[in-house]
Protein backbone atom coordinates (compact mmCIF):
# COMPACT_ATOMS: atom_id res chain seq x y z
CA UNK A 1 0.00 0.00 0.00
CA UNK A 2 1.32 3.06 -1.07
CA UNK A 3 1.97 5.37 2.28
CA UNK A 4 2.83 8.66 0.59
CA UNK A 5 -0.11 11.17 1.34
CA UNK A 6 -0.31 13.16 -2.12
CA UNK A 7 -3.35 14.90 -1.20
CA UNK A 8 -1.53 16.39 2.39
CA UNK A 9 1.28 18.01 0.07
CA UNK A 10 -1.06 19.35 -1.98
CA UNK A 11 -3.38 21.17 0.75
CA UNK A 12 -0.51 22.21 2.63
CA UNK A 13 1.50 23.85 -0.64
CA UNK A 14 -1.25 25.27 -2.13
CA UNK A 15 -2.46 26.93 1.52
CA UNK A 16 1.64 28.67 1.68
CA UNK A 17 3.54 28.95 -1.54
CA UNK A 18 2.13 32.33 -1.64
CA UNK A 19 4.47 35.49 -2.41
CA UNK A 20 3.31 37.30 0.97
CA UNK A 21 4.59 34.34 3.06
CA UNK A 22 7.94 35.30 1.72
CA UNK A 23 7.92 38.95 2.38
CA UNK A 24 6.60 38.32 6.03
CA UNK A 25 9.67 36.03 6.37
CA UNK A 26 11.76 39.00 5.30
CA UNK A 27 10.38 40.81 8.06
CA UNK A 28 10.52 38.55 10.87
CA UNK A 29 13.79 37.93 10.29
CA UNK A 30 15.10 41.44 9.55
CA UNK A 31 12.79 43.80 11.08
CA UNK A 32 15.50 46.26 11.59
CA UNK A 33 17.25 46.06 8.18
CA UNK A 34 16.88 48.68 5.75
CA UNK A 35 14.40 47.39 3.05
CA UNK A 36 13.72 50.38 1.20
CA UNK A 37 15.46 53.57 0.24
CA UNK A 38 13.93 56.50 -1.57
CA UNK A 39 16.64 58.23 -3.43
CA UNK A 40 14.69 61.18 -4.40
CA UNK A 41 13.62 61.96 -0.57
CA UNK A 42 16.46 60.01 1.17
CA UNK A 43 13.70 58.23 3.28
CA UNK A 44 14.37 54.50 4.48
CA UNK A 45 12.28 52.28 5.89
CA UNK A 46 13.23 49.18 7.79
CA UNK A 47 11.52 46.13 6.87
CA UNK A 48 9.10 46.06 9.71
CA UNK A 49 8.32 49.92 8.92
CA UNK A 50 7.95 48.81 5.67
CA UNK A 51 5.64 46.07 6.75
CA UNK A 52 2.98 49.02 8.67
CA UNK A 53 3.10 51.08 5.98
CA UNK A 54 1.85 47.93 3.81
CA UNK A 55 -0.54 47.33 6.35
CA UNK A 56 -1.99 50.73 6.53
CA UNK A 57 -2.70 50.24 2.72
CA UNK A 58 -4.54 47.13 3.47
CA UNK A 59 -6.89 48.23 6.27
CA UNK A 60 -7.97 50.96 4.03
CA UNK A 61 -8.76 48.82 1.26
CA UNK A 62 -10.46 46.90 3.91
CA UNK A 63 -12.69 49.83 5.07
CA UNK A 64 -13.40 50.21 1.14
CA UNK A 65 -15.26 46.86 0.91
CA UNK A 66 -11.78 46.01 -1.17
CA UNK A 67 -12.88 41.86 -1.74
CA UNK A 68 -10.35 39.22 -3.07
CA UNK A 69 -9.91 39.07 -6.60
CA UNK A 70 -11.07 42.74 -7.11
CA UNK A 71 -8.14 44.72 -9.20
CA UNK A 72 -6.50 47.41 -7.98
CA UNK A 73 -5.12 49.73 -11.18
CA UNK A 74 -1.82 51.82 -10.55
CA UNK A 75 -0.05 54.43 -12.86
CA UNK A 76 2.62 55.10 -11.09
CA UNK A 77 6.57 55.72 -11.30
CA UNK A 78 8.92 54.18 -9.10
CA UNK A 79 8.10 55.62 -5.65
CA UNK A 80 7.47 53.99 -2.17
CA UNK A 81 3.50 53.71 -2.49
CA UNK A 82 4.42 51.09 -5.40
CA UNK A 83 5.61 48.56 -3.38
CA UNK A 84 2.74 50.25 -0.76
CA UNK A 85 0.03 49.48 -2.83
CA UNK A 86 1.90 45.72 -4.66
CA UNK A 87 2.69 43.77 -1.29
CA UNK A 88 -1.17 45.48 0.24
CA UNK A 89 -2.83 44.09 -2.50
CA UNK A 90 -1.47 40.66 -1.73
CA UNK A 91 -2.37 40.79 2.13
CA UNK A 92 -6.22 40.99 1.17
CA UNK A 93 -5.91 38.68 -1.77
CA UNK A 94 -6.42 41.34 -4.45
CA UNK A 95 -5.09 41.85 -7.61
CA UNK A 96 -2.28 44.57 -8.26
CA UNK A 97 -2.22 45.99 -11.95
CA UNK A 98 0.71 48.47 -12.58
CA UNK A 99 0.81 50.25 -15.90
CA UNK A 100 2.24 52.51 -18.27
CA UNK A 101 2.29 55.82 -17.03
CA UNK A 102 3.82 57.29 -20.10
CA UNK A 103 0.21 55.52 -21.98
CA UNK A 104 -2.20 58.12 -23.61
CA UNK A 105 -5.91 58.81 -22.05
CA UNK A 106 -7.18 56.72 -24.59
CA UNK A 107 -4.68 53.75 -23.58
CA UNK A 108 -5.45 54.47 -20.08
CA UNK A 109 -9.20 54.54 -20.77
CA UNK A 110 -8.37 51.33 -22.56
CA UNK A 111 -6.87 49.01 -20.44
CA UNK A 112 -8.82 50.37 -17.34
CA UNK A 113 -11.84 48.96 -19.11
CA UNK A 114 -10.57 45.90 -19.71
CA UNK A 115 -9.27 45.54 -15.99
CA UNK A 116 -12.41 46.97 -14.54
CA UNK A 117 -10.62 47.98 -10.94
CA UNK A 118 -12.33 49.23 -8.28
CA UNK A 119 -9.54 51.48 -7.52
CA UNK A 120 -7.23 53.49 -9.20
CA UNK A 121 -4.26 55.36 -8.07
CA UNK A 122 -2.14 57.89 -10.10
CA UNK A 123 0.87 60.25 -9.45
CA UNK A 124 -0.36 63.80 -9.44
CA UNK A 125 1.66 64.53 -12.84
CA UNK A 126 -1.10 62.82 -14.59
CA UNK A 127 -4.21 64.27 -13.21
CA UNK A 128 -5.05 66.14 -16.53
CA UNK A 129 -4.30 62.79 -18.52
CA UNK A 130 -6.13 60.48 -16.25
CA UNK A 131 -9.40 63.35 -15.86
CA UNK A 132 -9.79 62.55 -19.72
CA UNK A 133 -8.94 58.72 -19.46
CA UNK A 134 -11.75 58.42 -16.96
CA UNK A 135 -13.93 60.34 -19.04
CA UNK A 136 -13.51 57.93 -21.39
CA UNK A 137 -13.57 54.67 -20.13
CA UNK A 138 -16.77 53.08 -19.70
CA UNK A 139 -16.16 51.42 -16.52
CA UNK A 140 -15.78 53.83 -13.55
CA UNK A 141 -13.41 52.98 -10.80
CA UNK A 142 -15.03 53.06 -7.39
CA UNK A 143 -11.89 55.04 -5.41
CA UNK A 144 -9.60 57.53 -6.83
CA UNK A 145 -6.33 58.28 -5.33
CA UNK A 146 -3.20 60.50 -6.01
CA UNK A 147 -0.07 60.37 -5.29
CA UNK A 148 2.31 63.45 -4.68
CA UNK A 149 2.13 66.62 -4.45
CA UNK A 150 -0.39 69.09 -5.33
CA UNK A 151 -4.25 69.52 -6.05
CA UNK A 152 -6.66 67.58 -7.54
CA UNK A 153 -10.26 68.41 -7.80
CA UNK A 154 -11.60 64.65 -8.52
CA UNK A 155 -9.43 62.20 -6.07
CA UNK A 156 -7.92 62.24 -2.51
CA UNK A 157 -4.56 62.32 -2.11
CA UNK A 158 -2.83 58.53 -1.03
CA UNK A 159 -1.39 59.71 2.40
CA UNK A 160 -5.13 61.01 3.36
CA UNK A 161 -6.51 57.80 1.84
CA UNK A 162 -4.35 55.85 4.49
CA UNK A 163 -4.34 58.99 7.52
CA UNK A 164 -5.07 56.76 11.05
CA UNK A 165 -5.32 53.20 9.24
CA UNK A 166 -4.47 50.47 11.32
CA UNK A 167 -0.95 49.25 11.11
CA UNK A 168 -1.65 45.78 12.47
CA UNK A 169 -1.36 42.44 10.12
CA UNK A 170 -4.83 42.63 8.75
CA UNK A 171 -7.31 39.90 8.58
CA UNK A 172 -6.25 37.69 5.55
CA UNK A 173 -8.73 36.03 2.89
CA UNK A 174 -7.46 32.80 1.76
CA UNK A 175 -5.07 32.53 -1.21
CA UNK A 176 -3.49 30.17 -2.35
CA UNK A 177 -0.34 29.22 -4.99
CA UNK A 178 -2.87 29.42 -7.77
CA UNK A 179 -4.31 32.87 -6.84
CA UNK A 180 -3.58 35.88 -9.49
CA UNK A 181 -1.50 38.35 -7.65
CA UNK A 182 -0.09 40.92 -10.07
CA UNK A 183 -1.99 41.71 -13.49
CA UNK A 184 0.94 43.55 -16.12
CA UNK A 185 0.26 44.83 -19.18
CA UNK A 186 2.35 44.18 -22.45
CA UNK A 187 3.94 47.04 -23.46
CA UNK A 188 2.50 47.62 -26.49
CA UNK A 189 4.96 46.87 -28.90
CA UNK A 190 2.77 46.12 -31.89
CA UNK A 191 -0.57 47.15 -30.99
CA UNK A 192 -2.99 47.55 -27.68
CA UNK A 193 -1.78 46.23 -24.35
CA UNK A 194 -2.73 42.70 -23.09
CA UNK A 195 -3.68 41.77 -19.56
CA UNK A 196 -1.18 39.17 -18.44
CA UNK A 197 -1.68 37.37 -15.23
CA UNK A 198 0.46 35.96 -12.71
CA UNK A 199 0.24 33.84 -9.66
CA UNK A 200 2.26 33.39 -6.49
CA UNK A 201 3.77 30.31 -8.47
CA UNK A 202 4.67 32.94 -11.14
CA UNK A 203 6.03 35.14 -8.39
CA UNK A 204 8.01 33.52 -6.23
CA UNK A 205 9.42 30.85 -9.13
CA UNK A 206 10.39 34.64 -10.81
CA UNK A 207 11.86 35.68 -7.26
CA UNK A 208 14.09 32.34 -7.08
CA UNK A 209 15.41 32.96 -10.45
CA UNK A 210 16.49 36.08 -10.19
CA UNK A 211 18.12 35.51 -6.82
CA UNK A 212 20.23 32.41 -7.99
CA UNK A 213 20.92 33.45 -11.89
CA UNK A 214 22.33 36.97 -10.19
CA UNK A 215 23.77 35.18 -7.05
CA UNK A 216 21.90 38.16 -5.24
CA UNK A 217 21.90 37.70 -1.19
CA UNK A 218 20.75 39.63 1.79
CA UNK A 219 23.31 42.13 1.95
CA UNK A 220 22.75 43.69 -1.92
CA UNK A 221 20.98 46.93 -2.55
CA UNK A 222 19.80 47.01 -5.93
CA UNK A 223 18.32 49.57 -7.87
CA UNK A 224 16.28 49.31 -11.32
CA UNK A 225 16.15 52.27 -13.50
CA UNK A 226 13.63 51.11 -15.49
CA UNK A 227 9.99 51.50 -14.50
CA UNK A 228 8.72 48.96 -12.22
CA UNK A 229 5.43 48.52 -14.03
CA UNK A 230 6.98 46.19 -16.11
CA UNK A 231 7.95 42.58 -16.06
CA UNK A 232 11.80 43.41 -15.67
CA UNK A 233 11.20 46.00 -13.58
CA UNK A 234 8.78 44.59 -10.97
CA UNK A 235 10.71 41.50 -11.43
CA UNK A 236 14.38 41.57 -11.11
CA UNK A 237 15.19 44.99 -9.43
CA UNK A 238 11.64 46.34 -8.43
CA UNK A 239 10.64 44.98 -5.02
CA UNK A 240 9.63 40.90 -5.74
CA UNK A 241 13.45 39.55 -5.67
CA UNK A 242 15.04 41.59 -3.29
CA UNK A 243 11.75 42.18 -0.66
CA UNK A 244 11.43 38.11 -0.75
CA UNK A 245 15.26 37.84 -0.26
CA UNK A 246 15.72 40.05 2.54
CA UNK A 247 17.29 42.58 0.55
CA UNK A 248 17.53 46.39 -0.04
CA UNK A 249 16.01 47.90 -2.88
CA UNK A 250 16.21 51.47 -3.86
CA UNK A 251 13.78 53.62 -5.78
CA UNK A 252 14.37 56.31 -8.50
CA UNK A 253 10.70 58.12 -9.37
CA UNK A 254 12.23 58.30 -12.78
CA UNK A 255 15.42 58.16 -14.77
CA UNK A 256 18.09 60.83 -15.08
CA UNK A 257 21.32 60.33 -15.69
CA UNK A 258 23.35 62.61 -13.14
CA UNK A 259 20.81 61.57 -9.93
CA UNK A 260 21.17 57.65 -10.90
CA UNK A 261 25.23 57.65 -10.65
CA UNK A 262 24.95 59.64 -7.82
CA UNK A 263 22.09 56.91 -6.07
CA UNK A 264 25.37 54.04 -6.74
CA UNK A 265 27.99 56.72 -5.08
CA UNK A 266 25.64 57.47 -2.20
CA UNK A 267 24.10 54.12 -1.18
CA UNK A 268 26.65 51.32 -2.16
CA UNK A 269 24.40 49.98 -4.83
CA UNK A 270 25.29 46.29 -5.82
CA UNK A 271 23.64 45.90 -8.53
CA UNK A 272 21.71 48.07 -11.39
CA UNK A 273 19.12 46.90 -13.79
CA UNK A 274 18.50 48.87 -17.04
CA UNK A 275 18.28 49.30 -21.03
CA UNK A 276 21.18 49.68 -23.02
CA UNK A 277 19.95 53.32 -24.22
CA UNK A 278 20.49 53.94 -20.31
CA UNK A 279 23.89 52.72 -19.84
CA UNK A 280 24.70 54.58 -23.03
CA UNK A 281 24.03 57.84 -21.55
CA UNK A 282 25.55 56.83 -18.35
CA UNK A 283 28.85 56.02 -19.66
CA UNK A 284 29.04 59.59 -21.18
CA UNK A 285 28.25 61.62 -18.10
CA UNK A 286 30.64 59.29 -16.23
CA UNK A 287 33.45 60.34 -18.40
CA UNK A 288 33.12 63.60 -17.83
CA UNK A 289 31.65 63.35 -14.18
CA UNK A 290 33.30 60.57 -12.75
CA UNK A 291 31.10 58.85 -9.84
CA UNK A 292 32.79 55.97 -7.50
CA UNK A 293 31.07 52.83 -9.03
CA UNK A 294 32.92 50.84 -6.84
CA UNK A 295 30.23 49.38 -4.89
CA UNK A 296 28.85 47.26 -8.18
CA UNK A 297 29.23 43.77 -8.59
CA UNK A 298 26.92 43.38 -11.02
CA UNK A 299 24.82 45.01 -13.73
CA UNK A 300 21.24 43.53 -15.70
CA UNK A 301 20.86 44.74 -19.04
CA UNK A 302 17.23 44.12 -20.53
CA UNK A 303 15.19 45.01 -23.61
CA UNK A 304 17.18 44.80 -26.39
CA UNK A 305 20.70 43.38 -28.15
CA UNK A 306 23.99 44.09 -26.12
CA UNK A 307 26.26 44.30 -28.96
CA UNK A 308 30.48 43.67 -28.26
CA UNK A 309 31.35 47.46 -28.94
CA UNK A 310 28.83 48.23 -25.88
CA UNK A 311 29.93 45.39 -23.34
CA UNK A 312 33.48 46.34 -23.85
CA UNK A 313 32.73 49.73 -22.51
CA UNK A 314 30.38 48.82 -20.09
CA UNK A 315 32.91 46.29 -18.34
CA UNK A 316 35.32 49.02 -18.40
CA UNK A 317 32.99 51.81 -17.11
CA UNK A 318 30.99 50.05 -14.55
CA UNK A 319 31.99 46.02 -13.60
CA UNK A 320 32.98 43.51 -15.40
CA UNK A 321 29.62 41.58 -14.10
CA UNK A 322 27.67 41.96 -16.50
CA UNK A 323 24.29 40.24 -17.59
CA UNK A 324 21.98 40.32 -20.58
CA UNK A 325 18.53 38.90 -20.40
CA UNK A 326 15.77 38.03 -22.73
CA UNK A 327 12.60 37.62 -22.46
CA UNK A 328 8.72 38.91 -22.23
CA UNK A 329 6.39 40.37 -20.27
CA UNK A 330 3.95 37.01 -20.60
CA UNK A 331 7.03 34.96 -19.55
CA UNK A 332 9.63 37.29 -17.66
CA UNK A 333 13.04 36.12 -19.02
CA UNK A 334 14.43 32.85 -20.58
CA UNK A 335 17.27 33.06 -21.78
CA UNK A 336 20.20 34.98 -19.70
CA UNK A 337 23.57 36.01 -20.99
CA UNK A 338 26.11 35.75 -18.03
CA UNK A 339 29.82 37.71 -17.29
CA UNK A 340 31.45 33.73 -18.07
CA UNK A 341 29.89 33.97 -21.69
CA UNK A 342 31.30 37.35 -22.62
CA UNK A 343 32.96 38.53 -24.42
CA UNK A 344 32.80 35.72 -26.75
CA UNK A 345 28.87 35.18 -27.02
CA UNK A 346 28.55 39.54 -26.84
CA UNK A 347 25.52 39.92 -29.04
CA UNK A 348 23.51 36.98 -28.70
CA UNK A 349 21.10 36.68 -25.92
CA UNK A 350 22.79 33.88 -24.31
CA UNK A 351 20.90 30.66 -23.79
CA UNK A 352 18.08 29.52 -21.38
CA UNK A 353 17.96 30.05 -17.98
CA UNK A 354 18.39 27.05 -15.56
CA UNK A 355 14.13 26.45 -14.73
CA UNK A 356 13.75 26.77 -18.52
CA UNK A 357 13.27 25.54 -21.87
CA UNK A 358 14.04 27.13 -25.34
CA UNK A 359 13.98 26.51 -28.48
CA UNK A 360 13.28 27.94 -32.11
CA UNK A 361 11.08 26.83 -34.69
CA UNK A 362 10.15 26.63 -37.80
CA UNK A 363 7.63 29.81 -39.01
CA UNK A 364 4.19 29.38 -40.91
CA UNK A 365 1.97 32.21 -42.17
CA UNK A 366 -0.80 30.37 -41.62
CA UNK A 367 0.03 27.93 -38.19
CA UNK A 368 1.90 27.50 -34.63
CA UNK A 369 4.82 25.37 -35.60
CA UNK A 370 5.03 21.91 -33.61
CA UNK A 371 7.48 22.50 -30.99
CA UNK A 372 9.57 19.47 -32.27
CA UNK A 373 10.44 21.61 -35.82
CA UNK A 374 13.16 23.02 -34.66
CA UNK A 375 15.23 25.30 -36.81
CA UNK A 376 19.20 23.94 -37.32
CA UNK A 377 21.17 25.18 -34.80
CA UNK A 378 24.03 27.01 -37.57
CA UNK A 379 23.36 30.31 -36.51
CA UNK A 380 21.83 31.33 -40.03
CA UNK A 381 18.09 29.44 -40.33
CA UNK A 382 16.20 32.10 -38.30
CA UNK A 383 12.72 30.60 -36.34
CA UNK A 384 10.65 31.83 -33.61
CA UNK A 385 11.71 31.41 -30.20
CA UNK A 386 9.04 29.47 -28.23
CA UNK A 387 9.44 29.00 -24.44
CA UNK A 388 8.06 26.23 -21.57
CA UNK A 389 8.37 28.07 -18.22
CA UNK A 390 6.48 27.66 -15.06
CA UNK A 391 7.19 31.29 -14.72
CA UNK A 392 4.66 31.95 -17.41
CA UNK A 393 0.89 33.17 -17.07
CA UNK A 394 -0.45 30.91 -20.04
CA UNK A 395 -3.06 33.30 -20.46
CA UNK A 396 -3.89 36.65 -21.50
CA UNK A 397 -6.66 38.34 -19.16
CA UNK A 398 -9.89 38.20 -20.64
CA UNK A 399 -9.00 37.62 -24.29
CA UNK A 400 -9.16 34.07 -24.82
CA UNK A 401 -8.64 34.19 -28.59
CA UNK A 402 -5.36 35.70 -28.42
CA UNK A 403 -3.94 33.47 -25.94
CA UNK A 404 -4.71 30.60 -28.42
CA UNK A 405 -2.50 32.40 -31.01
CA UNK A 406 0.30 32.12 -28.49
CA UNK A 407 0.02 28.65 -27.48
CA UNK A 408 0.62 25.35 -28.69
CA UNK A 409 1.51 21.93 -26.47
CA UNK A 410 2.63 23.51 -23.27
CA UNK A 411 4.98 26.18 -24.97
CA UNK A 412 4.48 29.99 -25.48
CA UNK A 413 5.39 30.95 -29.04
CA UNK A 414 6.94 34.82 -28.04
CA UNK A 415 6.81 36.46 -31.94
CA UNK A 416 10.58 36.71 -32.03
CA UNK A 417 12.22 35.77 -34.42
CA UNK A 418 16.01 33.97 -34.13
CA UNK A 419 18.63 31.91 -34.83
CA UNK A 420 21.00 29.87 -32.40
CA UNK A 421 23.75 27.60 -32.41
CA UNK A 422 24.82 24.05 -31.02
CA UNK A 423 25.35 25.07 -27.63
CA UNK A 424 21.63 26.68 -27.72
CA UNK A 425 23.25 30.49 -27.55
CA UNK A 426 20.20 32.32 -29.17
CA UNK A 427 20.76 35.41 -31.32
CA UNK A 428 17.31 37.83 -32.23
CA UNK A 429 16.72 38.90 -35.17
CA UNK A 430 13.49 40.82 -35.21
CA UNK A 431 10.01 40.57 -34.51
CA UNK A 432 7.52 38.45 -37.25
CA UNK A 433 5.73 41.82 -37.70
CA UNK A 434 9.16 44.19 -38.14
CA UNK A 435 10.61 41.61 -40.92
CA UNK A 436 11.10 43.15 -43.94
CA UNK A 437 11.35 41.55 -47.23
CA UNK A 438 13.36 43.53 -50.05
CA UNK A 439 13.10 41.75 -53.74
CA UNK A 440 12.40 38.04 -52.22
CA UNK A 441 15.08 38.52 -49.47
CA UNK A 442 13.75 38.24 -45.28
CA UNK A 443 16.31 41.21 -43.72
CA UNK A 444 16.17 41.72 -40.14
CA UNK A 445 16.29 44.82 -38.56
CA UNK A 446 18.62 44.42 -35.28
CA UNK A 447 20.94 43.46 -37.71
CA UNK A 448 21.65 46.39 -39.59
CA UNK A 449 21.30 48.77 -36.50
CA UNK A 450 23.98 47.08 -35.26
CA UNK A 451 26.13 47.74 -37.80
CA UNK A 452 25.04 51.09 -37.59
CA UNK A 453 25.38 51.94 -34.00
CA UNK A 454 28.88 50.83 -34.35
CA UNK A 455 29.97 54.52 -35.88
CA UNK A 456 31.43 56.22 -32.88
CA UNK A 457 29.12 58.88 -33.63
CA UNK A 458 25.83 57.51 -33.78
CA UNK A 459 23.49 56.63 -30.52
CA UNK A 460 20.62 55.12 -31.99
CA UNK A 461 19.41 53.37 -34.63
CA UNK A 462 16.27 52.16 -36.28
CA UNK A 463 15.62 50.16 -39.59
CA UNK A 464 11.75 49.67 -41.14
CA UNK A 465 10.90 49.26 -44.47
CA UNK A 466 8.30 51.10 -46.79
CA UNK A 467 6.63 49.64 -49.40
CA UNK A 468 8.07 50.46 -53.12
CA UNK A 469 6.78 49.69 -56.46
CA UNK A 470 10.17 47.76 -57.83
CA UNK A 471 11.53 45.55 -54.84
CA UNK A 472 8.30 45.49 -52.52
CA UNK A 473 10.15 47.00 -49.87
CA UNK A 474 12.27 49.60 -49.36
CA UNK A 475 14.75 49.97 -46.21
CA UNK A 476 14.71 53.65 -44.04
CA UNK A 477 17.28 53.92 -41.48
CA UNK A 478 16.47 56.46 -38.31
CA UNK A 479 19.28 58.03 -36.89
CA UNK A 480 20.35 59.37 -33.17
CA UNK A 481 23.67 61.10 -33.22
CA UNK A 482 26.09 60.93 -30.43
CA UNK A 483 27.82 63.60 -32.56
CA UNK A 484 25.74 66.40 -34.72
CA UNK A 485 28.99 66.73 -36.77
CA UNK A 486 28.06 63.39 -38.79
CA UNK A 487 26.96 63.66 -42.33
CA UNK A 488 25.39 61.25 -44.21
CA UNK A 489 27.82 60.69 -46.61
CA UNK A 490 29.89 59.80 -43.63
CA UNK A 491 27.57 57.57 -42.58
CA UNK A 492 27.00 55.90 -45.70
CA UNK A 493 30.58 55.05 -46.17
CA UNK A 494 31.11 53.59 -43.42
CA UNK A 495 28.81 51.04 -43.81
CA UNK A 496 29.79 50.24 -47.39
CA UNK A 497 33.07 48.69 -46.13
CA UNK A 498 31.27 47.41 -43.29
CA UNK A 499 31.92 43.37 -43.84
CA UNK A 500 28.24 42.33 -42.48
CA UNK A 501 26.66 44.28 -44.01
CA UNK A 502 25.98 43.69 -48.17
CA UNK A 503 24.89 45.75 -50.55
CA UNK A 504 21.20 44.64 -50.47
CA UNK A 505 21.05 45.24 -47.02
CA UNK A 506 22.29 49.06 -46.96
CA UNK A 507 19.27 51.19 -46.50
CA UNK A 508 17.90 53.34 -49.54
CA UNK A 509 16.63 56.26 -47.13
CA UNK A 510 18.14 58.29 -44.06
CA UNK A 511 16.84 60.55 -41.87
CA UNK A 512 18.79 61.99 -38.78
CA UNK A 513 16.35 62.33 -35.13
CA UNK A 514 16.19 63.42 -31.99
CA UNK A 515 15.17 60.39 -30.68
CA UNK A 516 13.48 57.33 -31.57
CA UNK A 517 10.10 56.40 -30.27
CA UNK A 518 10.24 53.52 -27.63
CA UNK A 519 8.52 52.25 -24.95
CA UNK A 520 9.13 52.61 -21.21
CA UNK A 521 10.99 49.65 -21.49
CA UNK A 522 13.44 50.33 -23.86
CA UNK A 523 12.14 49.01 -26.89
CA UNK A 524 11.99 50.32 -30.40
CA UNK A 525 9.02 51.07 -31.50
CA UNK A 526 9.52 49.94 -35.27
CA UNK A 527 5.52 50.02 -35.77
CA UNK A 528 5.54 53.76 -35.27
CA UNK A 529 8.31 54.84 -37.36
CA UNK A 530 6.80 52.48 -40.12
CA UNK A 531 3.83 55.10 -40.35
CA UNK A 532 6.35 57.74 -40.24
CA UNK A 533 8.05 56.84 -42.49
CA UNK A 534 5.54 56.50 -45.25
CA UNK A 535 4.44 60.22 -44.34
CA UNK A 536 7.88 61.22 -44.29
CA UNK A 537 8.91 59.87 -47.73
CA UNK A 538 5.27 62.10 -48.91
CA UNK A 539 6.95 65.22 -47.49
CA UNK A 540 10.43 64.78 -48.83
CA UNK A 541 11.84 64.27 -45.25
CA UNK A 542 14.00 61.17 -46.31
CA UNK A 543 17.79 61.61 -47.50
CA UNK A 544 19.15 59.38 -50.21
Amino acid sequence: MNSYNVERFKEIFERNFIYIAGFLRSVERFPEKVALIDADTERQWTYSELNKEVNRFSSALLQDKVKKGDSVMFQLMNVPEFAFIWLGCQKIGAVSSPINFRFSSGETAYTIEDCQPVAFIFDISLKEMVKEAIQISKHKPKRLIYVGEGECDFAIPYEEYVKGKPEFEPMQCCQNAYSEVTRLYTSGTTGRPKGVPLNNINEILTAIDVIISLGLNKNDIIMNLSPWFHRGGLHIGGPNPGLYLGATIVSLKTFYTKPALEAVEKYKITFIIGVPTMYKVMMEEQKKHPHNLRSLRGLVSMGSPLDKTLCVEMQKVFTPNIFNGYGTSETFWNTLLTPEDLLEMAGTAGRAVFCDEVRVVKVYEDKLSEPEEIVKKNNQEVGEVIVKSLKCSYDYYNKPEETKKKLNKDWFYTGDLATWNENGYITIVSRKDDMIIVGGENIYPIQIEEVIQEHPKVMHCAVVGIPDETRGQALVAYVVTKDETLTLDELKKFISKHPMLPAYKRPRYWRFLDALPMTATGKKQHYKLREQAIDDLKKGLLLR
